[in-house]
């Protein structure tokens, strides 16, 4: 293109000044360049007018694309899919490639595809799923014709009806009778007809995944419940039960010079009297303890009496396993030389109790055989300080346990 403008500039200054030089070409030669020149356009023309198209078809055929791209972007969804009834789907989206799943409800067998995909044709694979009842039980008898079945069926006898006893739902197809029965019931031994209520406390309380209720078990019409003592409420699983705290909820009749003490299933009023001992006297230095007035020094009897009692007070289950620490008893500042602990009171309390030395300072009161409730039990625990084999103090520890009718 170049080379033509520089051609036609040439040809146009000879034509106008012919006096420019003796190279200017006749006039017959300039028209035969000027065809030429005239050829060079039209192809350059048409050259550039099919560049313009197919840059054209180019532009359209991206605008289509784009266009259908966009459609498909919002398109791009299979149709919804519901639950099947008495059933449930798995899986929100309906995007290309997403799956879907199906489950059926208890009671209920899947009939159709488990899951579906959705497909690049926006179509979901597989058929549509439904839950049928599961067949319990089944009688086969001679092939009847559609129209026998449908009026076999309508006219099955129905079984006599009550809270536990329910008749079933039968159905005839294809000579063959299926009955089913409601959750928490069962086909009759005698009678498919009639459905009878499973008692799952007989057949599951004390099963090997452990007892439906940890206290009382009540058969109900299709199902049972659980109940618990009075002093318990039930746990959030309706199967367990939790001490109320009547002490800390003020449900309990302790006067105002009483101390409530809480126990499992109930509660126990408790007010302390210092003990009168010959040759002393007590005072009560707090809720839980009294201690000697001191003696004077010419009364040896009175120094031999106890320096003081201190009341403790403890809840305590039924059948309590031993043997088991109860208490501990320690001395926080000795002045003697030596500690001696001894357990106080007659054959019950050794029966159930022992006194041991955990270490230097401290003896522990151990629970040695299991205690049925309900029952209330009581353990003197005596620590002696001693000098050289001369007794410094005595001090008495009562440990009286309240022990449940339960062993929660």
């Amino acid at each position: 293109m170049f080379a033509s403008a520089v051609l036609v500039f040439t040809l146009c200054l000879c034509y106008l000044n012919p006096t420019v030089g003796q190279d200017c070409q006749s006039r017959q030669d300039l028209q035969g360049s000027l065809k030429q020149i005239q050829k060079l356009l039209s192809a350059y023309e048409a050259s550039n007018l099919q560049s313009l198209r197919n840059l054209k078809k180019k532009i359209n055929l991206l605008q289509s694309t784009a266009g259908k791209q966009i459609t498909k972007a919002v398109n791009s969804t299979c149709p919804k899919l519901d639950a099947p009834m008495n059933g449930r789907k798995l899986g929100r989206s309906h995007s290309v490639g997403h799956e879907v799943h199906f489950l059926c409800d208890p009671g209920y067998e899947l009939v159709g595809s488990e899951s579906r995909v959705c497909q690049d044709s926006l179509t979901w694979s597989g058929q549509q799923p439904a839950c049928r009842v599961f067949v319990i039980m089944t009688n086969t008898s001679a092939a009847t014709s559609p129209a026998t079945n449908a009026a076999a069926a309508a006219t099955l006898p129905a079984a006599t009806s009550g809270p536990f006893v329910r008749p079933s739902r039968c159905t005839l197809t294809q000579g063959t009778t299926h009955c089913t029965c409601e959750p928490g019931y069962t086909i009759s031994g005698r009678d498919s007809n009639t459905c009878t209520d499973i008692d799952e406390c007989e057949l599951f309380h004390n099963g090997q995944a452990g007892r439906l209720c940890l206290h009382t078990c009540i058969n109900t019409p299709g199902g049972y419940r659980c109940s618990c003592p009075v002093g318990y409420n039930s746990t959030r699983d309706g199967r367990s039960c939790k001490d109320i705290d009547e002490c800390a909820t003020r449900q309990n009749n302790c006067t105002k010079d009483q101390m409530c003490i809480n126990t499992y299933g109930g509660f126990q009023c408790v007010h302390v009297d210092c003990p009168k001992v010959p040759h002393a006297t007590y005072v009560k230095t707090s809720p839980m303890r009294c201690e000697r007035n001191p003696c004077p020094l010419d009364n040896k009897a009175c120094s031999q009496t106890p320096n003081s009692f201190s009341y403790h007070y403890l809840a305590v289950v039924s059948n309590l396993s031993a043997p088991r620490v109860m208490f501990r008893v320690s001395a926080l500042r000795p002045m003697g030389d030596t500690l001696r602990f001894s357990l106080l009171g007659g054959k019950l309390a050794r029966r159930h109790f022992t006194v041991q030395r955990s270490d230097r300072l401290t003896g522990q009161l151990m629970l040695v055989s299991p205690v049925q409730g309900p029952a209330t039990l009581e353990a003197e625990v005596e620590m002696s300080e001693l000098e050289k084999g001369v007794q410094l103090g005595r001090f008495i520890t009562k440990v009286t346990m309240f022990i449940s009718q339960y062993e929660f």
